[in-house]
């Protein structure tokens, strides 16, 4: 057993070390100012909510909020598991290059260029995005072990994997029908005269039976999702912005991408894989039609990059590749640390204001509305939460402990819900808002007879049904996107009140602005 060690040790130890320096990474470039995202506390909230399928996103994500609470709950285990997931997209990529048997070089090459890029960002924080590229990743790995071993043994590992990936997100439908056209258009195509190919499709189809069944009770809510999604994101797109911020992603990375691109026409020994280059087209050209998000096809890259190194170093002299290879990791290291105050959380909110020109010179400070703002939008989304909820909570002591019961904690969205859920846990009742998930998980009170609103004021309507209303709060925090958020104390309703409250869900859950 020790010397199986030392000798994965000394097989790998360059490999360790590069997960090392990702690790410390992800910890040292994010400023303390920063709090949590607003998508990360709704996320977490799941936990509480555990099912086969939710409004948002699939469910795998709440089943790693639910071991992070089991775990503790810190911001540490939050921040850990999107850091695990980029670490092991690493270890995989490493992995590929070593299945197609590219020499040490070329695996320092393509596991560096991920390590020195803008996954880290990405890894930073708690959504679905991280373990989505792991899931490509992985899924690219089980298709060449395949290929090289035509052992069936693949195909049902691949089955479970890409199983979780769709537990994960549903963006994995972009990769699996890029991997169709890419069989379909080269001689891997007879994968599919392969009967463990279709069984293992079962397989698949069997593991995500529970979500299929609760998408089909609920009405599939994912197309409602994308239509909302659509209208009040991605119309703000275009396919040119897309490709532009697919250049930017991996820019130290390009010759490596090229390179792969070429190679994959052009040089023979990756006969067997051009079915990857042509996927990579696909998903490309798929997403900049849909205008899709930027970071929606990085998941395509950590194999496209590591077929790049291994044909970069294939067609060096040694001589050459003594020079070209740590030119080009030089290369990549150099944009990382030039870009590094631009791209990742370090600077305080102030000091972005002061060097605003950088981000918007690199389209950072462009929010989903298709304007620009002071912050990169990220970074406004992980600002003021604290503050407002620990507003929200000295608000929630004012009411009396007889009338807690009925008591009901309103946000205007997820973001502050789940704020509230996280920071104020235990410590006062459940919020909830009349968007996402939670309109669902709202509790049917027999008699409301106080709310503790958390977002913009109330209409006269609504003010009038409560004995008492007062502002006692808000959010202060001039560069948080929840700046002069109020918190409300409304008491002594009325008895019209609670079932105007629950005709008013009803009405909301029949409507697309849930999201």
């Amino acid at each position: 057993m020790h010397l199986k060690f030392r000798g994965f040790i000394d097989r790998y130890w360059i490999l360790l070390l590069l997960i090392t320096i990702k690790l410390i990474l992800q910890v040292v470039l994010v400023n303390p100012v920063y709090e949590l995202h607003r998508d990360e506390f709704l996320y977490l909230n799941q936990a509480d909510h555990l099912a086969f399928g939710y409004i948002s996103v699939p469910p795998f994500t709440a089943f790693i909020s639910k071991i992070i609470y089991l775990l503790g709950g810190t911001v540490f285990w939050i921040r850990f598991f999107p850091a695990l997931f980029g670490t092991l997209t690493i270890v995989f990529t490493w992995l590929i290059v070593e299945s197609v048997e590219g020499s040490l070089f070329s695996r320092i090459l393509a596991s560096s260029a991920l390590v020195f890029s803008a996954l880290i960002r990405i890894n930073i924080l708690f959504q679905p995005n991280s373990f989505d590229i792991l899931t490509w990743t992985i899924i690219f790995y089980l298709l060449i072990k395949f290929i090289q071993s035509e052992k069936n043994k693949w195909l049902y590992y691949l089955s479970v994997i890409v199983a979780i990936g769709f537990y994960n997100k549903y963006n994995l439908l972009f990769l699996i029908t890029g991997l169709v056209i890419g069989f379909l258009l080269t001689y891997q195509r007879k994968i599919f005269t392969n009967p463990s190919f279709w069984k293992a499709l079962i397989i698949s189809l069997i593991l995500l039976s529970p979500n299929i069944i609760w998408q089909i009770a609920n009405h599939f809510p994912v197309f409602q999702h994308m239509k909302v999604l659509k209208h009040n994101q991605l119309d703000n797109n275009t396919s040119t912005g897309f490709l532009i911020s697919q250049v930017m992603f991996f820019f130290g990375s390009l010759p490596l991408i090229v390179c792969a691109v070429a190679a994959f026409v052009f040089f023979k020994s990756f006969t067997p894989y051009r079915f990857i280059g042509i996927s990579f087209a696909a998903v490309i050209t798929l997403f900049a039609f849909m205008k899709a998000k930027d970071y929606y096809a990085v998941g395509i890259y950590p194999v496209v990059i590591a077929f790049g190194s291994i044909y970069i170093d294939s067609i060096l002299s040694k001589k050459w590749r003594l020079i070209v290879l740590p030119l080009l990791f030089l290369i990549n290291l150099g944009i990382f640390f030039i870009t590094l105050k631009v791209v990742y959380p370090i600077l305080t909110p102030a000091e972005i204001r002061q060097n605003s020109k950088a981000f918007e010179n690199l389209g950072l400070l462009r929010w989903e509305d298709g304007k620009n703002h002071n912050l990169p939008q990220d970074f406004a989304d992980m600002l003021g939460w604290k503050e407002m909820s620990a507003k929200s909570l000295a608000a929630y002591k004012m009411i009396p402990t007889s009338e807690l019961e009925n008591t009901m904690v309103i946000c205007n969205n997820y973001g502050q819900a789940g704020a509230l859920n996280y920071y104020n846990r235990s410590k006062m009742a459940e919020a909830y808002a009349f968007n996402t998930d939670y309109i669902y998980w709202l509790p049917h009170l027999k008699r409301i007879q106080n709310v503790l609103l958390v977002g913009e004021k109330p209409s006269k309507e609504v003010i009038g049904m409560f004995k008492e209303f007062k502002l006692t709060g808000v959010v202060e925090n001039e560069y948080a996107r929840e700046k002069n958020t109020g918190v409300y104390l409304l008491t002594g309703a009325n008895d019209f009140f609670t079932p105007v409250f629950y005709n008013k869900v009803e009405e909301r859950k029949k409507k697309l602005d849930i999201f």
